[in-house]
This record gives structure tokens, sequence and C-alpha cells, in this order.
């Protein structure tokens, strides 16, 4: 944070304190993970299909893209602070809209909505970038989505639970809950911290293709996207895998959730301790090492050895989890020190492709799982995801010494 600014908790006159830049990424995370044990079951209710119903996950990520591309120039433009309000009051009136949906299309239009959230992801990561440099932002995104990663872990199972005693509705309401409490401490605790507020957007556009021709972001950028790819395979996927193909209930499907994202909390850990230390590149490398090596074995335990959810969730705990808790607050880190003055727009832009990215696998695992009786397809997309990824971090690290040697 800047030397002369203190942080005070609840003061809106400073930056905002670390447990509500958590909050802040987390809520998103919430939104998406809480009531997917409950995707088969709400197939049945609104009388659809799964590939549809599906689509209440993958709509959800491609709004949550265009979200995000908007976010970062309008945070610029017009505060941290106003934006996150008013993307957590739509998220709020959108999360009783999805409580009341009677029919699938009511409810999808309200989920996308939802995505209004995703503000949250986006201005965590640009406060973040406000207040300190490159190393210590990748340090300081990896504590705060330690945090964040808290929430897959119990939300998922929560949802499950909800769903068992209370019926899926109820998610929602909770998601509202949740909304208009966080609201409530943004309000208080959030201080403004671009100290460039009121630059036009035109302004800003003028200097997108400064952005655009960074060969270092777009690196950064895709292997964040092929890094998260396979997470966001694992939530359109998953969810039929557990519980149609393997015959899971809703809480046990919740439950296996959280193991991957106990990996995520260790990764980002490790990354909150060490990027200062070892630099952002080599941890993302070995990240996506980790998560290739990952997908591999589960594939061969899958296909060789011994088929079995808990086998794959383990599996997934090196890769999704552990392996993306090194890639994830790393790459997002590079993609804004790229270019720092537009940090906002690398934010959100950096985020749209992630998420686009995620929004098509997403759709795509969940229409491959259904075709079949086990889960190969899935750990296969996730797997390719990995390999992809590996290539983009090594891309950057050849063009960062080509930069140096002239």
């Amino acid at each position: 944070m800047k030397s002369h600014q203190k942080v005070r908790f609840l003061d809106k006159t400073t930056p905002p304190h670390i447990f509500t830049l958590v909050m802040l990424s987390g809520i998103g995370a919430l939104s998406m993970n809480m009531f997917l044990p409950s995707l088969p079951q709400m197939t049945i209710d609104l009388k659809t299909e799964y590939r549809v119903m599906q689509l209440s996950v993958s709509l959800y990520l491609a709004c949550t893209a265009v979200t995000q591309f908007f976010v970062g120039p309008i945070s610029d433009w017009y505060g941290r602070r106003k934006s996150a309000l008013i993307g957590i009051s739509i998220f709020i009136l959108a999360s009783i809209g999805c409580f009341f949906a009677q029919t699938i299309e009511t409810f999808l239009i309200f989920r996308m909505i939802q995505s209004t959230v995703a503000i949250g992801m986006v201005l965590s990561r640009a406060i973040i970038r406000d207040t300190v440099n490159q190393d210590k932002s990748a340090s300081m995104i990896g504590y705060v989505t330690m945090g964040m990663a808290l929430v897959p872990m119990f939300a998922p199972a929560l949802g499950g639970f909800v769903d068992t005693f209370l019926g899926w509705r109820t998610n929602f309401i909770l998601m509202a809950t949740f909304g208009s409490l966080f609201w409530v401490l943004l309000y208080f605790d959030q201080g403004e911290t671009n100290t460039s507020v009121g630059r036009s957007l035109k302004s800003q556009l003028r200097e997108y293709p400064e952005l655009f021709s960074a060969r270092r972001f777009w690196g950064y950028a895709f292997a964040a996207t092929f890094g998260s790819g396979t997470f966001f395979s694992f939530l359109g996927g998953a969810p039929y895998v557990f519980t149609v193909i393997y015959g899971l209930s809703p809480t046990s499907t919740g439950l296996l959730f959280g193991i991957p994202a106990m990996g995520y909390v260790l990764g980002n850990f490790v990354t909150g301790r060490y990027s200062v230390r070892f630099g952002i590149n080599k941890l993302i490398i070995a990240g996506s090492i980790l998560l290739a090596l990952g997908m591999i074995t589960s594939l061969i335990m899958t296909i060789y050895i011994f088929d079995s959810p808990l086998v794959f969730a383990s599996c997934c705990f090196v890769s999704v989890g552990f392996g993306n808790g090194l890639i994830m607050p790393n790459a997002q880190a590079g993609m804004l020190s790229v270019r720092p003055s537009l940090a906002g727009t690398a934010s959100g832009i950096g985020g749209a492709i992630m998420i686009a990215g995620g929004a098509a696998l997403s759709a795509l695992a969940g229409t491959l799982v259904e075709r079949g009786n086990t889960g190969i397809p899935l750990q296969s997309i996730m797997l390719a995801c990995a390999i992809l990824g590996l290539f983009s971090i090594l891309y950057v690290t050849q063009r960062e010494r080509t930069l140096l040697s002239d």
C-alpha cells in the first residue's frame, strides 16, 4: 500500500482492509459454486435437460467475461468504490430473481444478471495493483485468493446440504443475504484507491494499443486462461460425473468439490510466501507442470487401475487445486504489471479472456460428459488445457529473455 496511507478497518478514507478484499473476490466464487450440487435436481424441477441446465454455468461465465471487459475501464474512470457498490447491488436483486424463477428461461436471465458480481474479482486485483509493485502484488493476490479459495471449500457442501433439507431455491436467498451483508462492509471499509479517477474512457481507449501490442500481456493472459480452463471444465462436467455416473448425493458431491479447493488454498499460500523470492514466472511454470501431471495421473488411474470419484477429486487436489494456486495469482499479477497505468483495464480484459475461455470449456465439458458413462472426456479436456497453459508461460519467459538481450 502507499507508504503514507495506513489501512484502517471500517474507515472508508483509507484503502480497504485485506479481509474486505478477500470478501470482494469471494462473493463471486460463492455465486459460481454454491448451487452446483443442485444442478441435476434443478434440471428436473425446471423441466429441462442437463445440457440446458448447465447453461447456468456457461452463460454465467460468458456474461462474467463481458462484465469484466467493461468493469476495468469503468472503474479506471468512475472509481473502484462506486463501481463495486453498484455491482453488488445488482447481484443482490438478481439472486432474488433466481429464487422466484419458475421456468428455465427466467432463471437463466436472472442468472446472467448475477454475473455483475464479477466486478469483485476485477476490482480486488486492480486495488492491489493500485497500491503495490509487481512481485508484492503477486504475493498479496496470493493471500487474497487463498482466503477466497475457502469459499469453494464450503460453498458446494453448504449448497448441497441446503438443497437436501430446504430445497435448491434457498441457496439463492442465502446468496442475496450474503451479498447484502457484504454491501454494508464494502460501504464502510472501501476507500478509493484509483488516483486517476475521472479519466475519460476515450483517453483510456487511446492507450489500448499499447496494452494489446504487449506480447507478455497475452502470454500471461493465456497462461491464466488455460490454467483456469481446467477449473471451469471441472465446474461444467464434474456435477454430472459425480451425481449421474458415480451416483453420489448432492451433499457428497459438494464435499468432493472441496478437495480441489483445499489444494488451491495451499497453492495460494505458497504464492503469497514465495513469489517475491522466486519470481512469478517460475511459480507459474511449476504450477503448469503440476497441473499436467495431475491430469495424466487421473487418466491413467481411470483407464488402467481404479475408477473412483475420490481418486479423480484427489488428482484434482494437485492439478486444479495446488497447480492453479501457483498459476492464477502470479499470472494475474503479470498481466497487471505489463502496463501499471492501465491496471483496471488489464485486470478486466485479462479476466474477460480467462472467463470467456472458461465459459466455452464449461459448455464443452457439460456436453461431452452427458454423452458417455465415464469421466475420461472431462479429464482429457483438462489435460489439454494444462499443456496449452504451459506453452503460454514458456513463451513469456522466452519473450523476456529476448527483451533483456536487446
